[in-house]
């Protein structure tokens, strides 16, 4: 695992308008500034010393530290993160929901086993070092032989791909290529499910000094050995963007002793449900995803004014009116596989909660087409299937015993409850977003499901409600 810290630098436009470029702390300083004087840009910027910039962080404002939060908020610091684990990646979105950023995706890249740390890296003990290390093997060659089944139901029926008519009869080099990109991501977004989440993957994030603190809090203080590697890298890169910032990002004993609160409510809620499914002689079944919302509309807000709020919505990034966002909207599943948990889970808004308690496995058997139902791919799909419930149980063994490195024997398969609570405009866009063009078709049946109960509250809406189908692009 590697965490590079990436500097920005002016424009060439930027330099020929003469505009100041600054370090993350001394823009942090500059702006904070303005609170306590009416001295202009240009006055404030005059008392830096360009062979000196970082005493004049000092110079211009003497309180630049993170006790002072509205000031760490103004030091933009970006960050590439190289091979840590789906899994990880994961619960770095939950701790910072609001950094901008971007992800290794599971839907357009062929991942593979070359990278897979050791055991040790995830804290899996020597004792069950070499099983997981089987189950990994198996579950890397379950994603490559759905790869090819779901290839080959995409060449057997071109329609299932809804790759669109005037593309399949194009025969022009580009079209072709156009369409072997649409098949072949067709296959992932099916086989992406027997990816292990301790598959590697990169990402990026750019966010303030203050929300690189907060990340290596809690990472620093969490019980897995990665989370806490991870937490010293960035460490280590936050020293050259915002040293100021370094004493205050380290292990807090509040979040250790959060951490290990949650974790013990998970374990034991994981030995109270007592699933049948997912002891160990029984056999696992799908557990079927259940939409649920509830709404908390003020008082004085109707379907009229909602309508009326929705007047000029022509597209999800249009204006929508103040009655709307004051809504309250609580929706979940009770089971949602975490291939699109991960997707969901990066929305910015409210409050999501995914309690890591397995309650089933997912392998899109529902999406192979009923012709070939008696063909050998699919016996042999419904075979690769036990490699993901193996996994999935195992990890719910493990939880109940109070193994934190449980996580890391699942797949991308392997579901858990899901919860999202926000604004009626937020869920609003979000349900556009995942049922439009370019969806995967699991999560935009998900956010379907999810508004047919939202008509249920208010049906005039529905038909403005810019709801998609999930095109292919």
């Amino acid at each position: 695992m590697t965490v590079t810290q990436v500097a920005l630098r002016p424009t060439e436009a930027s330099n020929a308008a003469n505009r100041p470029a600054l370090t993350p702390e001394l823009l942090a300083a500059s702006g904070a500034r303005y609170s306590r004087s009416n001295d202009g840009l240009q006055a404030i910027l005059s008392k830096i010393d360009p062979n000196n910039l970082d005493k004049s962080v000092d110079g211009i404002f003497k309180m630049i530290d993170y006790g002072h939060q509205s000031i760490a908020d103004m030091a933009p610091v970006a960050m590439f993160i190289d091979e840590l684990s789906i899994h990880l990646a994961y619960y770095v979105w939950t701790l910072v929901p609001t950094a901008g950023g971007q992800e290794s995706s599971t839907r357009y890249i062929r991942l593979s086993a070359d990278s897979l740390p050791s055991a040790a890296t995830f804290g899996i003990p020597n004792s069950d070092a070499d099983e997981w290390r089987g189950l990994m093997a198996d579950s890397f060659q379950a994603y490559l032989d759905a790869v090819a089944l779901w290839e080959s139901v995409a060449a057997a029926i071109p329609d299932v791909t809804r790759i669109p008519r005037s593309l399949l009869e194009d025969s022009s080099t580009k079209a072709q290529k156009t369409v072997a990109r649409m098949q072949r991501n067709y296959a992932f977004d099916r086989a992406r499910y027997f990816l292990p989440v301790a598959a590697a993957t990169n990402m990026m994030l750019i966010m303030s000094a203050r929300g690189w603190v907060t990340l290596c809090q809690s990472l620093l203080s969490h019980p897995l050995p990665e989370a806490v590697r991870l937490g010293e890298l960035i460490r280590q890169e936050l020293a050259i963007a915002a040293p100021r910032m370094l004493r205050h990002a380290t292990e807090k004993p509040s979040f250790v002793q959060g951490l290990r609160r949650e974790f013990a409510r998970l374990q034991q809620d994981a030995i109270a449900a007592e699933s049948p499914y997912l002891l160990a002689d029984s056999p696992l079944a799908e557990h079927p995803p259940t939409p649920h919302l509830a709404v908390m509309p003020p008082p004085d807000v109707d379907e009229a004014m909602l309508m009326e709020d929705l007047a000029d919505h022509d597209n999800r990034y249009s204006f929508v009116g103040e009655r709307l966002k004051r809504v309250a909207v609580r929706f979940w599943w009770d089971a949602m596989a975490m291939g699109e948990i991960r997707d969901l889970n990066r929305h910015r808004t409210g409050t999501k909660s995914v309690p890591l308690r397995p309650v089933g496995f997912y392998a899109a058997l529902d999406q192979w087409p009923q012709q070939l139902r008696d063909s050998e791919q699919y016996k042999q799909l419904c075979q690769l299937e036990q490699i993901g419930k193996n996994g999935t149980r195992r990890a719910y063994q493990l939880l109940r015993n109070g193994d934190h490195s449980h996580p890391y024997w699942t797949l991308l398969g392997t579901q858990y409850p899901f919860e999202h609570t926000t604004t009626a405009d937020k869920f609003l866009y979000e349900a556009e977003l995942r049922t439009g063009t370019g969806a995967h078709y699991r999560y935009a049946r998900h956010l379907h499901e999810a508004l047919q109960l939202w008509y249920q509250h208010y049906p005039a809406t529905c038909g403005v409600i810019l709801e998609g189908s999930a095109e292919p692009e």
